[in-house]
Order: structure tokens, then sequence, then C-alpha cells
């Protein structure tokens, strides 16, 4: 699918890997959708790339059928979906006290990375499946965002990892619930990213966390994230996958 002219929805769009993705879109064509909670991140990223904010809470049906609505009216029916929006936490099963983790940490991180996906994904899959078919008769693509953590989390990404692991075990079978409508799926599970939260690290612990990588020795680019969701919209054979983008990084257990 060419991503010219299409309409797109960015979950997490005003900051990070998800501004990067709006950007990459927006200068291939697409009309872009800001989807973010922070709606001063949202606005500003809207603004510079000539799209338009939609603030919502994804865990939040109500608000993201709004935000979706009003994507639709500004741009028209969305074929292009990324979800890219999450939170990240680290917190041990047993703290220095002796007390266990409270569990509600755990199951916010879970409501927002994997319910929060599955959220968007039902809500825009319902509305690109009545859409008209394209060209292999496809009628939408969707990226859902991992991260290594799936494969090999750290000590106290319990929460975390769990999160998106759930996101990996999902991919398949909704490319394969999908494949009937036309629309396709994959995930992206990033490594070690120059995002704002990280970049907030002292600089010589950014620095270790970069020679960790076999190969390229740095952190990943928002771009680099950004050029392979752009890349999968448009080769239509890439489904049901998910790709790890991190220089070939295993994380170590801490």
């Amino acid at each position: 699918m060419k991503i010219q002219g299409h309409a797109a929805l960015v979950t997490g769009g005003g900051s990070g890997l998800g501004e990067a993705v709006a950007r990459e879109l927006a200068r291939q064509g697409a009309k872009v959708a800001i989807l973010d909670i922070n709606a001063v991140n949202a606005a500003r990223v809207a603004q510079e790339i000539g799209g338009i904010a939609c603030p919502c809470d994804i865990t939040d049906t109500a608000s993201l059928q709004s935000a979706i609505d009003t994507a639709e009216v500004a741009h028209g029916p969305a074929r292009i979906l990324m979800c890219i929006a999450g939170i990240g936490t680290a917190k041990r099963v047993i703290g220095r006290d002796g007390s266990p983790a409270p569990l509600e940490d755990f199951e916010r991180v879970v409501r927002i990375n994997l319910i929060g996906t599955y959220n968007v994904i039902r809500l825009a899959a319902a509305r690109i499946a009545k859409l008209d078919s394209l060209e292999d008769n496809e009628r939408g693509t969707i990226l859902c965002t991992a991260s290594v953590a799936a494969f090999d989390g750290q000590v106290g990404q319990e929460a975390y990892s769990a999160s998106k692991a759930g996101i990996v075990g999902m991919t398949l079978p909704l490319a394969r619930d999908l494949a009937q409508h036309g629309i396709r799926v994959c995930t992206i599970a990033p490594g070690l990213f120059a995002t704002p939260l990280l970049k907030e690290l002292p600089e010589e612990v950014q620095a270790n966390l970069a020679s960790s990588i076999p190969f390229p020795k740095r952190l990943g680019k928002p771009e680099e994230f950004a050029a392979l969701a752009a890349h999968f919209v448009t080769n239509v054979h890439l489904n049901g996958e998910v790709i790890r983008l991190d220089g070939a990084l295993r994380m170590a257990p801490r």
C-alpha cells in the first residue's frame, strides 16, 4: 500500500518513537493524526508536520472513539494505524524492605501497553474493514510496538516484559484474524533507542548502554524505527511478523 494521500493514526505520536513515525509518514505524504495523552506534545507535532492533534487516553474507549472520529472528519477514514503509545517501568517483585510490589503498578503497565494497544486496534480495524479494497485486495495496515524486553527482560521488568510479550503473542493471531478483511499486522520490537526518556540519563550511562550493542555500537535512532514502520506499510508481503530492531542486542539480566 502506498503511503501518499492516505490517512494515518499514530498513538504516542507526541514524542519519542511515535513522533518520529508521525514525521516520516507526513514526509511521505500521509495525512497524520496524532493520538497522545499529552495534548501539548500532540499539538506541537501536529502543527509542525501539518497534521491534526487528537488528544486521548487509549485505555478509555469513549476518549479513543472521540479522537478517531475527529481524525476521520479531518482526514477521512484511516488505512494506516501505528500503535506506538506505551509506558516503561521497573520494579522488583520483592522490595528492599521485603514487601511485595504493588499490584496496581503491574496492572497499570499491562493496561496501557497491552490492553490499550488492543483497544485501539479493535476500534480502528472495524472501520478499516468497511473500506473499499485497494491493490492486492488490501484495505489497511496495523503496526504494533513491542520491545526486546518481551524476549529478554531484565530484573524488575516483569510488568513491562509481560505487556510487550503480550503484544508479540497477539501479532500472528491478529494477522490471521484480520486477513479476511485485507488488513496486515506486524510488530517492531526495538532495543535501546535515543528517545527523550533515555536521553535524560547521564552521558556516561548512555555510553555504557550503547557499548552493549554488538553493531552499530550506538543507540538506535528514532528515524531508523520510523523508516522500518514506513517500509511495513509499503511492503505488502510483510504480515504477521515480529521484527527485532536492536543491532543484535541481547539484554543482560541487569
